[in-house]
């Protein structure tokens, strides 16, 4: 899998994304010191597994010799656990872990989206469909976030669920989709997401599918998408605090 298009730009990204030097190397995890880091929040471990390889970063130099000691010996998955990392680390709070999945032409499963209308993306029933469903789940979808057209269904006039995407480095499309709680399970999130990625690669980006919810996950499975790899974002408990804990 090493060789697959769709790594090769998927590590790309992710490198790219780091905000400092940081390659993904079969042998152990890269950690590089970054504070322009896009794989975690500020002040925070980053780290992304793609294929058998992960690169890291953290916000100075002693975090990031301890994150390289403490995980280098660890399968690639391994080192996207919560637990296992949990283990290794002392771990205040963690983001995660998220699946990276990718597509592209030859893999994708388009669905038929007929009744798929495009709105723009800051559209007011875009926005009356994201205040009506729980604030998590309006956080999770990313929707409020994209830059692309918004790929929509509706009853009457109201939109039941919506996909667009946003453009992110090294010509990605983040996909975000979300359907109102009444209307799940009955394919509409494939239908709109259908349209978002077909509008995506009709302009030669790279769609990239980031979930933690299965029912999310087999979706993106459905269309055609590869899981290759994880994110997770790890906030570390301060020195003296981590010293405590160790001494309980």
């Amino acid at each position: 899998m090493t060789d697959h298009p769709l790594l090769d730009r998927a590590r790309r990204l992710w490198s790219d994304l780091a905000g400092a030097p940081v390659a993904f190397k079969d042998a152990a995890i890269d950690v590089a010191v970054s504070s322009r880091s896009l794989l975690c929040p500020p002040g925070w471990v980053g780290v992304v597994g793609l294929g058998s390889a992960v690169i890291g970063t953290a916000p100075d130099g002693d975090t990031a010799e301890m994150v390289r000691a403490s995980l280098s010996d660890l399968p690639s998955t391994a080192m996207t656990d919560p637990a296992v990392v949990g283990g290794r680390l002392p771990v205040a709070e963690v983001l995660g872990p998220a699946s990276l999945a990718y597509c592209d032409v030859a893999g994708f499963r388009p669905v038929g989206f007929e009744v798929v209308e495009m709105a723009p993306a800051g559209h007011t029933d875009v926005g009356t469909l994201l205040a009506s469903v729980p604030a998590e789940d309006a956080d999770e979808s990313g929707l409020a976030e994209i830059t692309s057209p918004a790929f929509v269904v509706r009853t009457g006039s109201e939109v039941i669920a919506a996909a667009g995407y946003r453009t992110w480095p090294c010509s990605t499309a983040h996909v975000s989709v979300l359907t109102v709680p009444a209307k799940r399970g009955r394919g509409l999130a494939r239908t709109v997401a259908a349209a978002a990625v077909t509008h995506a690669l009709d302009g030669g980006l790279l769609p990239q599918w980031r979930a933690r919810p299965d029912a999310s996950r087999r979706v993106a499975r459905a269309l055609g998408f590869r899981e290759l790899g994880s994110q997770l974002s790890i906030c570390l408990l301060p020195a003296g605090a981590a010293e405590s804990v160790d001494h309980l």
